[in-house]
């Protein structure tokens, strides 16, 4: 592969975001290369692993149903992130959703309704149909029929800047020597830090080795750092993530989104003490599972326990590992690894505070306790029917928000002024409107938007 002529746009990333550059620009003629770090059979970053794209509408649109206003879309991302965004960039990633879909549909992605256990999206999630790795399939073929050149296993491992401009990267393909590719532009697309566990253990301390990274493995921050190091201006909290609870069993990395449990709002979730500790009724878990991953990460071991009963086991997604199960809570807690006498004095009290009233498992019903604390304010039902059944909980990572400072047109920030030919998109600069919290498949909007503006942008300036 002869990589010594000078490209048009050069894109660092495989993934959704970079994608999305990638095939505008080359639509606008532009001669396209993307450097993928994963080898070809991991390729497209976390995107492999998601489900769907939460998406403004006015009316039904494509698989999604009535309608999905701007204001409403922006309170849900506030409610989530408790104000800390970016309003002017937050609601250009919103509106701009709104064509992206039938973009995305021409370019081969293809959508159907909300799946069983997810009803609650249908109005504002789009679903891939065959998942994330059909999406980022689709868009590889596109790439591939435009001429764009991908290279796998392609480590960027620093971007030449002179004189404040892009001139080319430093890339090593697979474990070869460091070669130098030079390019008009860059669109930087490489995702976060978070597999990168020395890192982690840097901003958040020693309890960061006891998570799970369930996104791809090959999002080592080695692009954001260099940026960084070379006077780029960075946006969000080194200790600010998408972590989200997943099931104890699940691998050190890339164990994905089927590892993740939706048990929490019907469940009781206790620490290693067999001790309640938040409010597992808060919200529908579209806006508020994102929080139980620092919320496990604050426990003692960065673990946590729930536990629900026969009449709860079909209400949400499952994990792809089975529940622990035991015809008593006392003995489920010592399957668990907990002290079994704690944990069945702790759902006998949590019972005693329940009031009469019929379970809504798709809304907020207002079924909640009394003179309990914390309180479980929606679907507190008594824990009684057995078999009980029980989930180990540990904090899943899934993107870390650190990232490149960018303005509405996706131009990153350098010390002195934009960068004139780098632009970001996707999880490099997601932290400009994720502060904390998350919104599911928000993360494929920013995305989708503002790899959309990144590949216009780069192209124009190519040209």
């Amino acid at each position: 592969m002869n990589l010594s002529e000078p490209w048009d746009v050069v894109v660092v990333g495989g993934g959704n975001a970079a994608l999305c550059a990638a095939i505008t620009a080359a639509e606008a003629g532009c001669r396209v290369v993307i450097f993928e770090g994963a080898p070809k059979p991991y390729r497209g970053g976390n995107s492999r692993h998601t489900r769907n794209f939460r998406c403004m509408h006015g009316g039904p649109l494509s698989v999604l149903t009535n309608a999905y206003g701007e204001d409403e879309y922006y309170d849900d991302l506030i409610r989530v992130t408790k104000g800390e965004t970016d309003e002017v960039l937050a609601r250009l990633a919103i509106r701009g959703s709104e064509a992206a879909l039938p973009w995305m549909e021409a370019r081969g992605v293809r959508f159907q309704p909300s799946l069983s256990g997810t009803l609650s999206l249908s109005r504002t999630n789009a679903f891939f149909l065959g998942g994330g790795k059909a999406l980022v399939n689709a868009y590889y073929a596109r790439a591939a029929d435009l001429g764009v050149t991908v290279v796998y296993e392609a480590q960027v491992q620093h971007v030449v800047i002179e004189g404040g401009v892009f001139t080319g990267v430093d890339v090593a393909v697979a474990g070869g020597e460091m070669q130098r590719v030079t390019g008009r532009a860059c669109v930087i697309a490489s995702g976060g830090f978070q597999s990168d566990l020395d890192w982690l253990a840097r901003a958040w301390g020693p309890a960061a080795r006891n998570l799970l990274i369930r996104g791809t493995p090959y999002n080592r921050g080695i692009v954001l750092k260099d940026m960084l190091d070379q006077g780029a201006q960075s946006v969000g909290d080194p200790t600010q993530c998408h972590a989200v609870a997943i099931d104890g069993r699940a691998p050190q990395f890339d164990g994905g989104i089927v590892t993740r449990l939706d048990c929490v709002p019907f469940s009781v979730v206790v620490n290693r003490d067999g001790q309640r500790f938040y409010d597992e009724g808060e919200d529908v878990w579209p806006k508020r599972y994102a929080i139980w991953g620092r919320l496990v990460a604050a426990q003692p071991d960065q673990v946590a326990y729930s536990v629900i009963d026969s009449r709860s086991l079909d209400l949400f997604m499952p994990s792809v590992f089975p529940p622990v199960v035991a015809h008593t809570v006392a003995e489920l807690g010592e399957k668990l690894g907990i002290d079994g006498g704690a944990l069945d004095r702790t759902v006998q009290q949590f019972n005693a505070a329940c009031r009469e009233g019929a379970l809504h498992p798709t809304e907020l019903d207002g079924l909640s306790t009394e003179g309990l604390t914390p309180p479980k304010t929606n679907w507190a039902r008594p824990i009684v029917e057995p078999p009980f059944y029980g989930y180990a909980l540990r904090p899943g990572v899934t993107f870390t928000y650190l990232g490149l400072k960018v303005d509405e047109t996706a131009q990153v920030a350098g010390p002195e002024g934009n960068y004139p030919n780098i632009w970001a998109a996707g999880e490099t600069m997601a932290g400009s409107i994720l502060g904390q919290g998350y919104l599911a498949g928000f993360g494929m909007t920013i995305g989708t938007v503002f790899g959309r503006i990144a590949g216009r942008e780069a192209a124009a300036y190519a040209g």
